[in-house]
Formats: structure tokens, C-alpha cells, sequence
């Protein structure tokens, strides 16, 4: 499908944004990136600045993310029959998939975002609190997981922010932490969920 000119803009300045950095893209190389003339104003037909672009860019993720976050746990339902390492297998690679997708965002955020706090805010209000709940909310409501006493707030926050970390980590030193590919990680974090039901790890192939 054929983007319109206002995604190319934003789809452009974020991968920009990403290779170079917020400060030193000009608003003509995002116009030329995006297939208009470089320094005509196309740029400002479509958004009033450059700051807006990014904004942009941040709540589509989040409106986005959400959407697919909503469409994963359907999906891993649909399974609920389905061995638990299974579907926590699904979780794992659906959240790796998520950062990869997500990639030009995330360099961003984790490079640039500190000087727009107002958007620090919507994506953490916006997405990182609510994913994090919601995968609480689905951990604990597992059968296996049934009368747990856990803080699932917390084990969430352990499972997600280690996903999280290794990609980061692998996207930083451009091969995977420990050369663990994403297999081996998937499988040692799939084997170590399923210790919170008291399952021996050589039940997980």
C-alpha cells in the first residue's frame, strides 16, 4: 500500500532521527528523504515543526503497540489449550518482535527523548505502564498460575525488562549478548517463567 506524503515524512524523519540523531536532522533532509524538495516547506504542510513530527511518530507507536498488544493476547487465548511454556514462548517472541519493529523508536527514545519530558510521559503513561500491566494481568490469569501468591507487578516487570534488555543490549554491540541468539534467550526465559509454577526445567524442550 502507498503511503501518503505525512507518512513518509514521519516515517523518514524517524529513521533519520535514528541514524543521526534528533538535533542533527534538518527539516530539509527529512523533506528529502520523504521525496519533496528539500528546503521548499513541504515539510510544514503536513506539521508545524520538527518537534511535531516526532511527536507524531510517538503516538502512532502508541496507538499502534496497543492495537497489536491487544491483537498478541487474543492470539495466545485462542491457544489457551496449548502447553504454558507455549504460550509463554509466544510472549517472549512477540515482544522481541515488537522491539524490532520498533526499532527506529526506540533509539530515539532511549537517545533523544530526554529533551521532550512531555513525551517521556506519554509513552510511559501512554504504553511502557499499561504493557507492563497488562502482562501481569495475563500472567496471573494463566490456570497453571491460579492461587500463586506472587507479585505479578513485579515478576512482569522482571520478564517484560529482560526482553527489553536484550534487545537493547543486542542492538548496542550489533550481536547478541554472550552470542545467546534469540532461540536460546526465548527458551532460558521461557524455562525460567515456568519456574513460578513449579516446573521443572527439563519439562521445556
Amino acid at each position: 500500500m502507498q503511503r501518503s506524503t505525512r507518512e513518509r515524512i514521519v516515517a523518514e524523519a524517524l529513521r533519520l532521527f535514528a541514524e543521526r540523531g534528533y538535533a542533527a536532522t534538518s527539516v530539509a533532509e527529512i523533506e528529502a528523504a520523504a521525496g519533496l524538495s528539500p528546503g521548499a516547506g513541504g515539510l510544514y504542510r503536513h506539521f508545524r515543526s520538527k518537534e511535531e513530527v516526532l511527536a507524531s511518530a510517538v503516538r502512532e507507536h502508541i496507538t499502534r503497540t496497543a492495537d497489536q498488544i491487544a491483537k498478541t493476547f487474543e492470539q495466545s487465548a485462542a491457544i489457551r489449550e496449548q502447553p504454558l511454556a507455549d504460550r509463554l514462548r509466544l510472549a517472549a517472541a512477540a515482544g522481541l518482535r515488537k522491539m524490532r519493529e520498533e526499532a527506529d523508536l526506540i533509539r530515539v527514545l532511549f537517545r533523544d527523548l530526554d529533551k521532550f519530558p512531555g513525551l517521556v510521559t506519554e509513552m510511559r503513561e501512554g504504553i511502557a505502564n499499561p504493557l507492563y500491566d497488562l502482562f501481569a494481568k495475563w500472567l496471573s490469569g494463566q490456570p497453571e498460575m491460579a492461587g500463586i501468591d506472587e507479585d505479578w507487578d513485579a515478576v512482569a516487570l522482571v520478564l517484560g525488562g529482560s526482553i527489553v534488555n536484550y534487545w537493547l543490549a543486542q542492538d548496542a554491540l550489533y550481536e547478541p549478548p554472550n552470542r545467546v541468539d534469540e532461540d536460546r534467550f526465548v527458551g532460558g526465559w521461557t524455562r525460567l517463567a515456568m519456574g513460578l509454577v513449579g516446573t521443572k526445567a527439563e519439562a521445556v524442550q
